[in-house]
């Protein structure tokens, strides 16, 4: 910066704004709006949802451990009991939901296992290889062939059909 600087027509902005005053005598309509609206409604929303909040706070539901009751299995509904068709109906299908999510874990827990070992995976991850060949076998056995729109009384059917064809098998067998 040159020697000569004119110090007047660079000046130095104040340390602190100054504070400006009011010339009119009307209220800040801005300030009236704030005014009323945190007092009509910003205060009455607040008031209700922390009481809203403070219930809640005394009666905790985890929504993630819901457990249902266990319901009669299709097999051991009366005829005619539509209701208990329907609850065996989403038993069987809260069930399957359940059966899936077991081989995806163990399906995961085999993928972790080979990321893990690399080279080494046949040797170490054998007994997850077995783990999930039983798992997939029972859900084969249980769900398979049964498509998109299986339902309780398909699987039930099935399950039967594969009973007399084992029984029939030792029948055979004992001969």
């Amino acid at each position: 910066m040159p020697e000569d600087s004119d110090w007047e027509a660079y000046k130095v902005p104040p340390t602190r704004t100054p504070v400006s005053e009011r010339i009119t005598s009307v209220p800040n309509p801005v300030t009236f709006f704030q005014t009323v609206f945190n007092y009509v409604i910003d205060a009455p929303v607040t008031f209700v949802r922390e009481w809203i909040e403070r219930q809640q706070a005394k009666n905790k539901f985890y929504y993630y451990h819901q457990k249902f009751r266990r319901v009669p299995d299709l097999s051991e509904c009366l005829e005619g009991d539509y209701l208990c068709f329907f609850e065996a109906e989403a038993q069987w299908r809260r069930d399957r939901m359940v059966d899936q999510e077991i081989v995806e874990i163990v399906r995961e827990r085999l993928g972790a296992c080979k990321q893990r070992e690399g080279p080494n995976q046949f040797q170490n991850c054998a007994k997850e290889v077995e783990q999930l060949a039983q798992v997939i076998k029972a859900y084969q056995d249980r769900y398979g062939d049964l498509g998109v729109h299986g339902n309780a009384r398909t699987c039930l059917m099935k399950q039967k059909h594969r009973m007399m064809e084992e029984r029939k098998a030792q029948a055979n067998a004992s001969q």
